[in-house]
């Protein structure tokens, strides 16, 4: 049986949002870079990480670094987005079901974030297909 680390990698991977249904709590929560509040729920956190699978997994996407604890991550990524170098962290924590229960993304600089928040505000405002 994975991990929901070892899950949530091969989303990135297989660029395989489906396998987010799998790993996702129902009470999630999705703190946004952006977005003052917190986005609670398994759809809208979904919804986020669906999205920037799209948007920042574009063949430039790597994690460089990981930090673990019995239920939670903390993983460094670096990102290029329309000629512009993302550097950000994804906190994420899970439950004592294997499920996603909070994952917090942290984007920097500022030039980064303005992009991403962008192309995410773009991304979610499509219709699902």
């Amino acid at each position: 049986m994975s991990t929901p680390l070892q899950t949530w990698h091969r989303v990135i991977a297989e660029k395989n949002s489906a396998l987010l249904d799998e790993i996702v709590a129902a009470d999630a929560v999705f703190h946004s870079p952006v977005v003052f509040t917190p986005q609670e729920g398994k759809a809208i956190t979904v919804k986020y990480l669906a999205a920037a699978n799209k948007v920042l997994n574009n063949g430039s996407f790597r994690y460089v670094g990981e930090w673990t604890a019995p239920n939670s991550a903390v993983l460094g990524f670096t990102a290029e987005v329309e000629g512009v170098t993302i550097d950000g962290a994804d906190f994420v924590r899970w439950n004592d079901d294997g499920k996603i229960c909070e994952f917090k993304v942290m984007i920097r600089p500022l030039k980064a974030i303005n992009i991403v928040m962008q192309k995410m505000g773009e991304e979610l405002a499509r219709k699902p297909t």
